[in-house]
């Protein structure tokens, strides 16, 4: 399998997922509507980067973009039989979040560099409202090493699936916006690791006001 494409065994569980679980939820469950699909390099290195409100978010972001995307998970989930192992052959990576996890950067880097789409949420957690106010550097640094384009995201609704007390998802619209490719940082310096983090910020909370 050529580097600029993700392993065939991840990309035949991606499709296998995909159109028998994630479609049909995204499409018809939460009457999903996606804009901009047609930003999104078909191969090759890709750093997305989305708000996050939910734990439907990485699914939805995956299948939106119409490739299998390698996002951190925690670590816990990773010690589960079977959910461990069908995470980790879709592209899945722990990460402690009780601490700065280089390894987990150190994997993200790796899945790039084997031509993977790796996912970041840029807050780094979920936010109650979908907006994020409060970006972190980790992906603009990802981008800058790997010297890989960054495709921001916005995902509208996520915030109302999973409601307290509930164990069922709840029947919301969901919307996706997809924007234009950023450039990578040419450096790590930290004012251009800020200028591109407000950037990719400012592009998704635009596109996230545009709402349904």
């Amino acid at each position: 399998m050529p580097r600029n494409r993700e392993p065939l065994v991840s990309l035949m569980l991606y499709h296998a997922f995909k159109w028998s679980v994630v479609s049909p939820m995204l499409h018809l469950y939460f009457r999903g509507k996606i804009y901009g699909a047609q930003q999104v390099p078909k191969e090759g290195p890709l750093l997305v980067v989305s708000n996050h409100a939910s734990n439907f978010d990485p699914p939805i972001v995956s299948c939106s973009v119409r490739r299998p995307v390698a996002f951190m998970a925690k670590e816990e989930l990773f010690a589960v039989p079977v959910l461990g192992k069908a995470i980790r052959l879709y592209g899945a990576y722990p990460v402690n979040r009780l601490s700065a996890d280089r390894s987990a950067i150190r994997s993200a880097l790796q899945y790039l560099e084997q031509g993977w789409a790796t996912g970041v949420f840029l807050q780094g957690t979920r936010t109650p409202d979908g907006k994020i106010t409060e970006p972190k550097l980790g992906a603009a640094m990802i981008a800058a090493k790997a010297k890989a384009p960054l495709l921001p995201v916005s995902l509208w609704g996520t915030e109302k699936i999973e409601q307290k007390g509930s164990a069922i998802p709840q029947v919301v619209p969901v919307t996706v916006r997809i924007g234009e490719i950023i450039q990578p940082p040419s450096s790590n310096s930290k004012d251009e690791l800020e200028a591109i983090t407000q950037k990719c910020t400012a592009v998704i909370n635009a596109l996230h006001d545009l709402g349904r």
